[in-house]
């Protein structure tokens, strides 16, 4: 089962992929994540990336696609994977296709989990975390016990940089910008599966479920 899988901010993305990674027995393989273990193991490519982010720079699509092409010819990667963060434009989606073709694999789907924008605003405006302990908090789905203070820490709550709603709509802007096109180019190809990110969590793992098993 080789995946790709889309979700904005609040979507819910890294939960779904835990279910993938358990449901399926694929690794899920995050660039970023990808990109500093091999920045700390000193590959190759890790020292090339290490270089020009010193610098200041981007790395290239075709240093991480050679760190996707390594990672995907590792043997737990042999039943599958789910890319996540990856690709992030039509080039990078045309230059993965060449890669698998090498290794005589493809993607099978593309899931792509939708959630309206003021859903997706009020979920992640409502967060809050305990400046003590780190314990997350939602002001309407799990709010604590005193408003605004944590139930075990007795302290203010205080909400992420990220979390400001001015910078919640602002990060939702530029992933629409990021994904449409990529997600126009799957639908093209028939590989994209839209899934409803309202719900339930279990909700939504057997909209995935059922998809996947079509």
């Amino acid at each position: 089962m080789n995946l790709i899988l889309f979700g904005p901010p609040g979507a819910g993305k890294g939960t779904q992929a835990q279910f993938l990674v358990k449901q399926y027995a694929v690794p899920q393989i995050s660039t970023g994540d990808m990109l500093r273990a091999a920045v700390k193991a000193e590959t190759s490519l890790g020292l090339q990336a290490k270089a020009i982010m010193q610098r200041g720079g981007l790395v290239s699509d075709e240093i991480v696609l050679g760190m996707v092409e390594e990672r995907l010819a590792q043997p737990d990667c042999s039943g599958g994977f789910v890319l996540d963060g990856f690709p992030r434009t039509i080039p990078q989606a045309d230059m993965l296709h060449a890669v698998l073709s090498r290794m005589g694999r493809s993607i099978e789907h593309v899931l792509s989990l939708e959630v309206e924008p003021e859903e997706l605003v009020h979920r992640l405006s409502g967060r809050r975390s305990c400046p003590a302990c780190g314990r997350g908090y939602h002001v309407e789905y799990e709010p604590p016990q005193q408003a605004g203070m944590c139930d075990q820490c007795h302290v203010a709550l205080v909400q992420r940089d990220d979390d400001r709603e001015e910078t919640v709509r602002n990060r939702l802007s530029v992933y629409e910008e990021q994904t449409h096109p990529l997600k126009a180019y799957y639908l093209a190809k028939g590989m994209l599966r839209q899934i409803p990110g309202i719900g339930s969590i279990a909700e939504i793992q057997q909209r995935i479920s059922s998809v996947l098993a079509g």
